[in-house]
């Protein structure tokens, strides 16, 4: 199996700053892309960024120039680090990752346990 755990979520006051991490761990043979979701109550999960296996990034709208994505590709683990937080980034953070756990399998999305973030004064 493969297991995504993420971490480094909490409360901020607007302006701040938080770091994200997700560590994935298991039988990996190797992992795609990867991408940070959230989910704020009463609204659907929206992706945040996604950063694929040759590290190309991309970003929703609403969080360009102010979150940036990264990985660790000896540590299978990736990272998010959100400046200039604002209320509206209050929500469950959940990494995903694509991965497959041997050279025969097919790829398939995992999903970790969620971490909350909140943005309040």
């Amino acid at each position: 199996q493969v297991q995504l755990v993420e971490s480094g979520g909490g409360l901020v006051q607007p302006g701040g700053s938080l770091r994200l991490s997700c560590a994935a761990s298991g039988s990996i043979f190797s992992i795609n892309a990867m991408g940070w979701y959230r989910q704020a109550p009463g609204k659907e999960r929206e992706l945040v960024a996604f950063i694929t296996s040759s590290g190309s990034t991309n970003y929703a709208d609403s969080v360009k120039g102010r979150f940036t994505i990264s990985r660790d590709y000896a540590k299978n683990t990736m990272y998010l680090q959100m400046n200039s937080l604002e209320p509206e980034d209050t929500a469950v953070y959940y990494c995903n990752g694509v991965a497959r756990q041997s050279p025969i399998n097919n790829y398939k999305p995992y999903w970790g346990q969620g971490t909350q973030v909140t943005v309040s004064s």
